[in-house]
């Protein structure tokens, strides 16, 4: 069964829930960018139950570096993380958090680059949930969780200058960042403003309807339908809420478009890499 592998709404999952479906796990993935504590702090005070908590610093990425603010985790390490949470092959994995999707798309698509399809978004996160919260954590059993083939792609920082340098135009990027640090009017993060030069602004907020919840197929079809002409590769700061974008096209029913992990916190590393504006 292929099951649910974009977004999963509160009803569906509140069905699950009810039924204790044994092969369906939840991810607690709430986060805030410059407060390490926060997630943790916000799970302990209540979480959907039976969830288990996913850092964004601590799983979903490997130390600040030379590959940006957050570079991808080791594979076999985040794999080993997901077993010790009771994770399996073969489960159904739902996450959630409570930045309309900004985090746990990032923990959505690391499932996908482990190969795993069965994970699906909680659209509206935290918030579209109904049913009653809980601060007592779930005694699990070590699950089988492991790095199968990639169902996505990434690109590298070199490959990406390669190309912007040729003139190829054979990569559309997509920037999703707000409007004010991608046009360097602030930046609040990192220690250069601006963004990569050709690149096409698309924040991820204008994914979401006014409930916080993903538009419609139809409407995300038409919001990213004109930057199709070439491959398209996401990314925004630091290679978290890109995700975003990527979930969002593939909800509108596009190509899955490759992520530039290390995003504009790497790019500006180096110096002899072209900036705009």
């Amino acid at each position: 069964m292929t099951g649910f592998t974009t977004l999963i709404n509160a009803s569906e999952l509140d069905t699950i829930v009810k039924n204790s479906s044994a092969d369906v796990k939840i991810l607690d993935c709430r986060a805030r960018l410059g407060d390490r504590d926060f997630g943790p702090g916000v799970y302990r005070d209540g979480h959907i139950p039976a969830a288990q908590y996913l850092s964004l610093d601590d799983d979903l990425a490997s130390p600040p570096g030379r590959g940006g603010r957050h570079p991808l985790p080791v594979k076999s390490a985040l794999a080993a993380r997901l077993a010790r949470l009771g994770l399996n092959d073969s489960d159904q994995i739902v996450v959630y958090d409570d930045a309309g999707g900004a985090f746990a798309a990032r923990a959505w698509w690391c499932l996908r680059w482990l190969g795993h399809q069965r994970a699906a978004l909680l659209d509206g996160g935290i918030s579209a949930w109904s049913g009653a919260l809980t601060a007592q954590q779930s005694v699990v059993e070590q699950g089988d969780f492991s790095v199968r083939a990639s169902l996505t792609r990434t690109i590298d920082a070199a490959a990406l200058a390669r190309d912007i340098a040729l003139k190829t135009t054979t990569i559309t990027l997509l920037d999703a960042r707000t409007q004010a640090r991608f046009d360097a009017v602030e930046e609040p993060i990192d220690t250069v403003a601006g963004h990569i030069p050709g690149a096409h602004c698309l924040p991820l907020q204008d994914n979401l309807d006014a409930h916080g919840k993903f538009c419609s197929a139809a409407a995300l079809r038409a919001r990213f339908a004109k930057y199709l002409h070439a491959s398209v590769v996401c990314y925004c700061g630091s290679g978290v809420t890109a995700t975003h974008n990527i979930l969002a096209m593939k909800i509108a029913g596009y190509p899955e478009p490759a992520l530039y992990p290390g995003s504009w916190s790497e790019w500006l590393l180096d110096p002899a890499r072209p900036r705009a504006p």
